[in-house]
């Protein structure tokens, strides 16, 4: 099972990169955020694809997720849902018997820096209710939090910038710790200080390589012995995040 996830500033905009790239890699998942557009502006090639079902949740111009899942992946049709923790259109879940699949936008912070806070926690307790209920889940997104400075390279880290504080950091990790989950893509490629999602889209900082590591696949551990790859596609596409795909053994 290919699961990937993708922040693409804009589905309209990046309409036909979307396409060919679901065409090309034929993700099984496909988590999609920052929309920035309501669900009758997403554009009917992608909203009305044969093969996925698919949840489009957004807002004209702001935010917003999608979640497609290949039909005949499972044998029943997903629930779609958003958890309570859901505002400003962030989160989009399917549950499929005893795995739940989230689609997930946290805010950046930098208007609200309160309401990030307070969107982590509640992640976090979700997690830790999926945990206690033996729910085995996947969160893939943007989380806008780059979990250690090796996630962020040297010329980018600033102890105060919003996306490296500490108290960010410490709460994304509790929803790593106590949700009992695990990020794919540091744990198969854990000593890698050049693997990153996000780069400033200026000066050629992508070509060079210069970003941050915001985008994740978090899986529960039960799992984690069945992912046999995670990778970033750092080549593709004009989005200033680069899409992140896993393999997860059947």
């Amino acid at each position: 099972m290919k699961i990937a996830t993708w922040n693409v500033n804009g589905i309209r905009a990046r309409q036909q990169q979307v396409l060919e790239w679901i065409e090309k890699d034929r993700p099984d998942i496909v988590c999609l955020q920052e929309l920035k557009a309501a669900r009758d502006q997403v554009p009917a090639l992608l909203s009305e694809m044969e093969s996925y079902w698919c949840c489009w949740h957004g807002e004209r111009a702001y935010s917003g997720v999608g979640l497609l899942i290949r039909k005949g992946l499972f044998q029943s049709e997903p629930v779609f849902g958003h958890p309570d923790f859901d505002f400003e259109t962030r989160v989009a879940a399917a549950q499929i018997g005893n795995l739940v699949i989230g689609s997930v936008y946290v805010p950046n912070g930098g208007k609200d820096y309160g309401a990030k806070l307070h969107f982590l926690e509640a992640m976090r307790q979700y997690a830790t209710e999926c945990r206690s209920r033996r729910v085995d889940l996947i969160l893939c997104g943007d989380m806008n939090v780059a979990r250690t400075d090796q996630d962020v390279h040297p010329k980018e880290r600033k102890p105060d910038a919003i996306g490296q504080r500490p108290d960010e950091r410490e709460l994304y990790e509790r929803v790593l710790s106590e949700g009992g989950l695990t990020d794919m893509g540091r744990a198969l490629d854990p000593e890698n200080d050049r693997l990153f999602t996000w780069w400033p889209p200026w000066r050629q900082m992508r070509q060079k390589n210069i970003g941050w590591r915001l985008d994740y696949i978090l899986a529960s551990n039960s799992l984690m012995d069945r992912i046999s790859e995670c990778k970033v596609l750092a080549e593709l596409g004009t989005s200033d995040h680069a899409p992140v795909v896993a393999e997860l053994m059947t």
